[in-house]
């Protein structure tokens, strides 16, 4: 099953996170099949940038969002 979710980056107490699709099984900073857009929640207002389209293709092929992905894109 395929997935839009979260993969960390950033440093030790400062996160940044990128919106990925990617293969369930895989671990979270595993490979992704496509990037999205990133959500850096360290600013204050915390600071969501995506690709719509991309979004929109990728649960038009049947990709399930994952409840964090699905509040931080609704925020937007």
């Amino acid at each position: 099953m395929v997935k839009i979710r979260l993969q960390r980056k950033g440093k030790k107490n400062r996160p940044f996170y990128r919106i990925i699709v990617a293969d369930s099984r895989r671990a979270r900073g595993g490979k992704a099949l496509d990037n999205i857009g990133y959500y850096n929640p360290v600013v204050k207002p915390a600071e969501i940038k995506f690709d719509k389209e991309k979004l929109e293709k990728w649960i038009g092929v049947g990709a399930q969002m994952t409840e964090t992905v699905k509040r931080i894109t609704k925020a937007k």
